[in-house]
């Protein structure tokens, strides 16, 4: 995350939904209801767009570390959701796209709004009335899931090798669905790290630093690249991240998981998959 890029970009797509744009940080949002009450959504949600990045660069030091005092609403928000991962490794940058994705959106979220949502980058912010239902993919696959009011999900978030940020696993994704976006981007953080297959003689893996020199992560391995694996030995990955998901959900983290590497996958919990129509 820089500051020396351009001042926050507004933007309308096709179909009418809200693009906003501010260097690393790049928003869909949508909202549902009465004209009126969806045009002071988008409203809201551009004004407080407008000094957001600024928001979190100026504290980006201590959000980067494993604990520091955090003055910010949002910087709060990404501790909050990092927190009960500890003692294991993560910083609140871990939590950062979910938590910019739910900042907007809570200022979105008024009278006679039925439902919206905010995707920063993938890891989406949803809110849902009485009845309402929204249908999400799986990370890039085709495959599709709907969720509803009565789930008790408002946040998906995905994470994984390839991806936006550096992981210590070899997943090609993970996608957890939580009670909040910043829980379920923590979530599919840690669980992605471990899909793993530690020292394995395939997978080639580099300092974070030396990456990205700002990297949160410092001097821990991260994965670069995964070489060719035997079918038992991505069992093996899939299975320990599948461990990590399930004593998550065994605490009330998360409600959901899809773990996904090569052709494999392992799902937890209620995440009933639409296969892709074919033509």
């Amino acid at each position: 995350m820089a500051s020396e890029m351009t001042g926050p970009q507004t933007s309308w797509l096709a179909d009418g939904r809200l693009h906003l744009n501010h260097g690393p940080i790049d928003l869909i949002c949508q909202a549902w209801g009465p004209w009126s009450a969806c045009q002071a959504a988008y409203r809201n949600a551009i004004d407080r767009f407008d000094s957001l990045l600024e928001e979190l660069v100026a504290e980006l030091p201590a959000l980067r570390a494993e604990k520091a005092a955090l003055h910010g609403p949002i910087a709060r928000k990404m501790a909050a959701a990092v927190a009960p991962f500890r003692p294991d490794f993560i910083t609140p940058m871990a939590a950062v796209a979910g938590s910019v994705a739910e900042a907007v959106l809570e200022v979105m979220v008024l009278p006679g709004i039925t439902r919206a949502y905010v995707n920063n980058g993938g890891d989406i912010a949803l809110c849902l009335t009485q009845g309402e239902s929204l249908t999400s993919a799986i990370g890039t696959t085709p495959h599709r899931f709907t969720l509803h009011a009565g789930d008790g999900v408002r946040g998906i978030a995905t994470s994984g090798r390839g991806g936006r940020s550096f992981s210590f696993g070899i997943a090609d994704s993970v996608t957890v669905l939580a009670r909040s976006a910043s829980m379920a981007d923590a979530a599919a953080t840690m669980i992605a790290n471990a899909v793993n297959l530690p020292g394995h003689a395939a997978i080639t893996r580099a300092p974070a630093r030396s990456l990205q020199a700002d990297s949160d992560l410092g001097d821990r391995l991260v994965t670069v690249a995964v070489g060719p694996l035997t079918d038992a030995e991505v069992d093996l990955a899939l299975d320990r991240g599948l461990a990590a998901a399930t004593a998550y959900r065994a605490c009330g983290l998360i409600h959901s998981a899809a773990l996904l590497l090569n052709s494999a996958q392992r799902l937890l919990g209620p995440l009933p998959l639409k296969e892709p129509a074919h033509a």
